[in-house]
């Protein structure tokens, strides 16, 4: 409104001065000489300003979404001709220029309608054959009870240093953080439970020292003669 405003009373002007007799085409001259100064003097200003054209027009993101800048992240409380301001977790203010805002890789995490999630577990080496081919069948009915998610896959991915190691993917229906965490947990705790009650053991860091015993023949040296 600021910008139609302008152009409306800038045009008002011009008419009323050619109708007073000047000579607009030289106004409108010393006016581009002028708008060109001011221009070059106002370089970044003018870069936000358009840059805030970009964002009200293309809408990457709009007050109240929670958008990740970098390594900052937070909820946009307000977008502005020249900075936009962002509430990060913290509690505190950012500040961000517009063409620094466009300028980024901006995660828009309000757009966002479910989450995937990929971990891993690795049971210990002594896990028996028979007990390893149902793990996969057993990840697949813990993360199916949960009402929120979308089982993926789970498969026996690769031997690791200490560990045989299970690859599980699957999708939280919910863009909500705190039903993300709230699910794993969920999922977490139930493997815990039913691994304990199979008698299936996580496996952490570990090395396993073998000893080899040789005997060695020792030579018997002779005793020096006295002389």
């Amino acid at each position: 409104m600021l910008i139609i405003n302008i152009i409306i009373w800038g045009i008002g002007l011009l008419t009323l001065l050619d109708n007073l007799g000047y000579d607009v085409t030289t106004v409108v001259a010393g006016l581009g000489i002028g708008g060109i100064a001011v221009a070059l003097a106002a370089q970044n200003i003018l870069g936000d300003l358009f840059n805030y054209f970009v964002i009200f027009f293309d809408r990457p993101f709009e007050v109240g979404d929670f958008i990740v800048i970098d390594e900052k992240a937070g909820v946009v409380d307000k977008i502005g001709v020249k900075t936009s301001r962002v509430k990060s977790l913290s509690g505190e203010q950012l500040v961000f220029s517009n063409s620094d805002l466009t300028n980024s890789r901006i995660h828009n995490y309000k757009r966002m309608e479910q989450r995937r999630i990929l971990f891993k577990i690795g049971v210990t080496y002594q896990t028996p054959y028979a007990t390893l081919q149902e793990i996969p069948a057993l990840l697949k009915t813990i993360i199916d009870e949960q009402e929120t998610t979308r089982y993926d896959r789970a498969h026996f991915s690769s031997y690791g240093d200490s560990s045989l190691d299970f690859e599980i993917v699957y999708y939280v229906l919910s863009s909500d953080y705190n039903v993300y965490m709230d699910v794993q947990q969920k999922i977490n705790l139930r493997i815990f439970k039913e691994f304990e009650l199979i008698g299936i053991d996580f496996a952490f860091p570990t090395r396993t020292v073998f000893w080899a015993n040789q005997e060695q023949e020792k030579e018997a040296t002779p005793a020096p003669h006295n002389r």
